[in-house]
């Protein structure tokens, strides 16, 4: 399990996948879990990302309710 979750968190991002995670920063802003400036930070990174690994970080401490 854990040699797929590896696995998983090392392939490319793609262009949807940015797309959802920012989506879900935008969920965390508009509910106060997160600054502006953190939704910001956060959204920046997601369009830098180039792993899932790397998208998972920016949304790891929000509930998966927003998603």
């Amino acid at each position: 399990m854990i040699e797929v979750v590896t696995m998983h968190r090392e392939l490319r991002a793609s262009d949807a996948e940015r797309a959802a995670a920012v989506q879900r920063l935008e969920h965390a802003v508009g509910e106060g879990r997160i600054s502006l400036a953190e939704f910001e930070e956060r959204v920046g990174a997601a369009h830098r990302a180039r792993t899932r690994g790397e998208l998972d970080e920016l949304t790891a401490d929000l509930p998966r309710s927003l998603w």
